[in-house]
C-alpha cells in the first residue's frame, strides 16, 4: 500500500469512527478524494477488517435512532436503508431488533400527540387525517387502522 492509501486509509479511519457509515458512503467520500476502483475497495475492506465498518452495526443504529427518536415506522426506514444500499440480512437484523410492544406503543404516541394538534370536531375527517400522519411517518396501514379502531373503544 502506497503512502498516499495509507494516508488515505487513516482518513477514511477517522471518517468511520466519527458515526457508523455505509460502504457506500465511505465509497463517495474515497471518490472525492480522488481514489477509486481497486484501491478504494482494498480501504474499504481494510476498514471493514479493522473493524470500522460494518454495515450491520450502522443498520441496527439508524433503525433505532430513526424509530426513537423521529418516530419513524418500519416501512420508512426500510425504504432509507434500501436507499442507502443496505439489503437483505442487515436490513432484516435492524428491523428484528424493533420489538413488537414498543413499536404499538410508539404508534399509539404518535397518533395521541398528532389528536391534540387537530382542530376538527369531525371524527371522520380527524381519522383520516391521523391515518394519512402515520402513513407518512412509515407504519403499516394494518397496525394504523388497528390502533385506530382501538383509540375508539
Amino acid at each position: 500500500m502506497t503512502e498516499y492509501l495509507k494516508d488515505a486509509l487513516r482518513k477514511a479511519a477517522s471518517f468511520c469512527a466519527y458515526q457508523e457509515r455505509t460502504q457506500q458512503e465511505v465509497r463517495k467520500r474515497l471518490d472525492k478524494w480522488d481514489i477509486y476502483g481497486d484501491d478504494a475497495e482494498e480501504i474499504i475492506a481494510e476498514l471493514i477488517t479493522q473493524g470500522y465498518l460494518s454495515e450491520e452495526r450502522f443498520a441496527t443504529a439508524f433503525a433505532g435512532g430513526k424509530f426513537r427518536i423521529k418516530g419513524w415506522g418500519k416501512r420508512r426506514i426500510t425504504q432509507e436503508l434500501s436507499q442507502r444500499g443496505i439489503t437483505g440480512y442487515n436490513l432484516n437484523k435492524a428491523l428484528a431488533d424493533i420489538k413488537p410492544d414498543d413499536y404499538r406503543a410508539k404508534l399509539t404516541d404518535l397518533l395521541e400527540k398528532k389528536r391534540r394538534q387537530i382542530r376538527d370536531d369531525n371524527p371522520l375527517v380527524v381519522k383520516q387525517k391521523l391515518a394519512r400522519y402515520a402513513l407518512s411517518k412509515g407504519y403499516e396501514p394494518a397496525l394504523i387502522w388497528e390502533v385506530l379502531g382501538a383509540e375508539e373503544e
